[in-house]
């Protein structure tokens, strides 16, 4: 039944575009129907698998770094006061400057290369995660906080055992927030220069009004942003196991 549901609901969408494409008349160069872009997919299939794997890479080294540094930084700004006052404005000003301001400043300064993407990806994932995990954090129940201070736990234990695995449900939402996100950062770097990815491929796809295969590119991206989501949903799932489900 899991199954099935995400296989109609794809079904019917695949329906629904085919129905717009026969009613509206719309030309294959600005919308080609469900069938010329599986055929592109078939056609052009070792091609858009080379590209999304250099897309992939970008996505999954962003995915680890910005979970690290995002977690990292949750846990330096909940223990240290003094590193909040300097961490939380440079958070809301990385947020402030759109993505597609620094994409080309990344580019320039890391090269049309993997750094540069997973620079992207990364800036983007970070801030979600930061901010989930530094709200799970601050959010303890005081009481486990007073009890643990009354049997004589230190701080690093207090934090370990208690203020972290209390803030995982949190961390586990920021961390959903930034799958559903993670293609973003390198699409947008690869848009701006690249030489090889998903984002490079529909450039150039789009150049010579290859639409078919600008959406087939397009639908190999949300397969696997679809299955990074669900595949880190589940993980998340049997790590906090304990949280009933309802929360997650």
């Amino acid at each position: 039944m899991k199954l099935a549901r995400p296989l109609i609901i794809f079904l019917g969408l695949l329906v629904v575009w085919q129905l717009i494409v026969s009613i509206t008349g719309v030309a294959k160069f600005i919308l080609p129907d469900p069938l010329s872009v599986f055929s592109a997919l078939y056609q052009r299939w070792p091609e858009l698998m080379s590209h999304a794997g250099v897309t992939i890479t970008e996505i999954l080294l962003g995915l680890v770094l910005g979970t690290v540094l995002g977690c990292l930084s949750a846990l330096v700004i909940a223990q240290y006061r003094g590193a909040r006052l300097w961490i939380l404005p440079v958070l809301v000003v990385s947020q402030a400057i759109p993505v597609f301001a620094l994409a080309p400043i990344l580019v320039l300064w890391l090269g049309y290369g993997l750094a540069s993407k997973v620079a992207m990806a990364t800036l983007i994932i970070y801030f979600p995660v930061t901010v989930a995990f530094y709200d799970g954090l601050r959010r303890t129940e005081p009481g486990w906080l007073d009890l643990a201070q009354v049997m004589g736990g230190s701080g690093w234990r207090t934090l370990m055992q208690i203020r972290i695995p209390a803030a995982l449900p949190a961390l586990a939402s920021g961390l959903r927030v930034a799958a559903s996100v993670a293609p973003i950062g390198a699409i947008i770097g690869e848009w701006v220069g690249s030489s090889a990815g998903l984002g490079y491929l529909m450039l150039h796809a789009n150049a010579r009004l290859q639409v078919d295969v600008m959406f087939a590119a397009l639908l190999v991206l949300a397969v696997f942003a679809v299955c990074l989501y669900f595949a880190i949903d589940r993980i998340l799932r049997v790590l906090i196991s304990w949280q009933p489900d309802k929360a997650l």
